[in-house]
């Protein structure tokens, strides 16, 4: 603060003072007179007063600069203008608006008002014979509104004794426990339950009885009508669920009794399906379990892809276009116990010069793979290369066991893990998996987003995928500036056809991602084998055993 400013805010103060005495000396002689203050003066007294409380202006230089500062951005609302509680709170006065309300009004009053407003309405939507709905929808604003007043009373304590003025000023500003309190929330919500249910808006149904048990679990209407939303809703189990708690506080309710019996086979079948599901989970949590075990002990390293191109609900289109890498079919590799505890692998052959593949669901370790390409692409007889192959896509006969090139591609390079513990790679390309954990989480989204395990497990892999796509989005263009920055085409290895599907696991360089082990072949003479080479680099070879 320079003294300029210094000495305004000391002469501005001293003015302020010399107004406040006169205020007095003034008010003082009119008190006095004996005909007392005439509204003249009563004016005046006032107007000196709102003088004077606005004369204080701003406390420093910085308040009033920053003050203009925020009527001049764009982002901020002046709170009188604010439409949404998250705008207030931005104003910096959400405090003082919520203390604002009429002279002689309590929160408990206000409270009772509409609540009592609630409960009139519902009356008057059943005695209506056109069957208007408007009187339910004012009841479920009324009931808002009461919960909302119901939340801002302070509560006593349980030993609290009031007063006899409390007692005689009870009806003007009631007073309530924490426990009673809870229970008129309770009372409240499941009011708000009942209006909702004459409109048959099941959700809010569902919100409102669910706060209803939360603060009063005895509430015995509160979980029929729980149960009730469920069952509308199709969610039996959790229907069940409630038509039990209600039991147990009131053995004899004759609706839950009937609600019992109406959805009794539908919940215990989605009983049992439950149960089912918790088995297969937990069966495949074991497999998951040994082949991550089995990997870490053969050093074979496994990776995994996003499972979601986008990271905002405006991007369905994008999401629609683009296929999801699921992991082919959800096989897992498999320890065969009856032959000799030897691992299978699910593989994937890729023709990308016809844009064909072939998916094999076991794949042995020790099998070679010129024998499966021999099966699958057998040498014409008589050595004849005139005979047609069996594929009818294959047009030129070139598919044969002897003229194929075999590649895997290098997702990610033993460099890279040496450079940096966490490197930062492009969101389109393989990542390799560090843990057990991510093994599972990657595994069990991919079957959520698949629709697995029902609509709710799918939102939340989604959220989660997207979230991670965010992440590696983020890094990525930190470090590169842009998306559109990618890295050059991944480098390949060339496979040996007599090598074995294990020798190719536990190459240094190979990464199987999704646990799908992906192999490329080319006829040996076809134009995309020249072009594919031309933009990866070779750099090894799996050879076969006896080399």
């Amino acid at each position: 603060m320079t003294e300029d400013d210094a000495t305004k805010r000391e002469d501005k103060q001293q003015l302020i003072d010399k107004m406040k005495a006169t205020k007095e000396e003034w008010d003082a002689e009119a008190a006095a007179s004996p005909d007392g203050p005439d509204e003249t003066d009563a004016l005046l007294s006032q107007a000196i007063s709102m003088a004077m409380d606005q004369g204080k202006g701003w406390t420093s230089p910085g308040e009033r600069e920053k003050y203009l500062e925020n009527l001049l951005d764009d982002d901020f609302i002046p709170p009188l203008f604010c439409e949404t509680s998250e705008e207030l709170e931005k104003s910096g006065l959400k405090d003082a608006f919520a203390t604002l309300h009429n002279e002689g009004e309590t929160p408990g009053k206000n409270m009772l008002e509409c609540r009592k407003k609630g409960n009139q309405s519902v009356a008057w939507g059943r005695q209506n014979k056109a069957k208007n709905i408007q009187y339910y929808r004012d009841a479920v604003n009324h009931y808002y509104e009461a919960y909302h007043w119901a939340c801002r009373i302070v509560p006593k304590d349980e030993d609290f004794v009031p007063t006899p003025e409390e007692l005689a000023a009870a009806d003007e500003d009631p007073y309530f426990t924490e426990k009673g309190l809870d229970e008129l929330r309770s009372i409240i919500c499941s009011n708000c339950a009942l209006a909702h249910m004459c409109i048959k808006n099941w959700g809010h149904v569902r919100d409102e009885a669910k706060k209803a048990v939360d603060y009063n679990p005895n509430n015995i209407k509160a979980w029929y009508r729980l149960a009730k939303a469920h069952q509308m809703l199709h969610n039996w189990e959790e229907a069940g669920n409630a038509i039990d708690s209600g039991l147990e506080i009131e053995k004899d309710s004759k609706e839950l009794h009937q609600l019992q019996k109406t959805l009794g086979d539908k919940v215990r079948k989605a009983r049992l399906h439950r149960q089912q599901r918790e088995r297969a989970r937990a069966e495949r949590t074991s497999r998951i379990k040994d082949v991550w075990r089995y990997c870490k002990e053969e050093t074979i390293a496994l990776g995994r892809v996003p499972l979601v191109a986008t990271v905002k609900d405006d991007e369905d289109e994008i999401e629609a276009r683009w296929h999801h890498h699921y992991p082919h079919t959800g096989q897992l590799p498999k320890r065969q116990l009856q032959d000799g505890g030897r691992w299978t692998w699910p593989v994937l052959f890729v023709y990308p010069s016809h844009h064909q593949s072939d998916f094999i669901e076991h794949f042995g370790e020790d099998e070679i793979i010129a024998l499966r390409m021999a099966q699958m692409f057998p040498e014409q007889e008589g050595n004849d290369s005139g005979n047609e192959t069996e594929m009818p896509w294959d047009y030129n006969n070139e598919f044969r066991c002897s003229n194929l090139a075999v590649y895997f591609e290098v997702h990610c390079l033993d460099t890279d893990l040496d450079s940096k513990r966490n490197p930062v790679i492009h969101p389109d390309s393989v990542e390799r998996l560090k843990d057990q954990g991510a093994a599972m989480r990657f595994y069990e989204s991919s079957r959520a987003l698949k629709g697995d395990e029902g609509p709710e497990m799918t939102t939340v892999a989604r959220c989660m995928e997207r979230k991670h796509l965010h992440h590696q989005r983020k890094a990525w263009i930190k470090k590169h500036g842009s998306l559109f920055s990618k890295q050059d085409p991944w480098s390949v290895v060339q496979v040996h056809p007599a090598a074995t599907l294990g020798q190719v696991l536990r190459n240094k360089n190979m990464v199987v991602p999704n646990f799908l082990v992906t192999i490329m072949l080319f006829p040996t003479e076809h134009p995309a084998h020249k072009e594919f080479l031309k933009e990866h680099k070779c750099i090894g070879i799996v050879e076969s055993q006896e080399a």
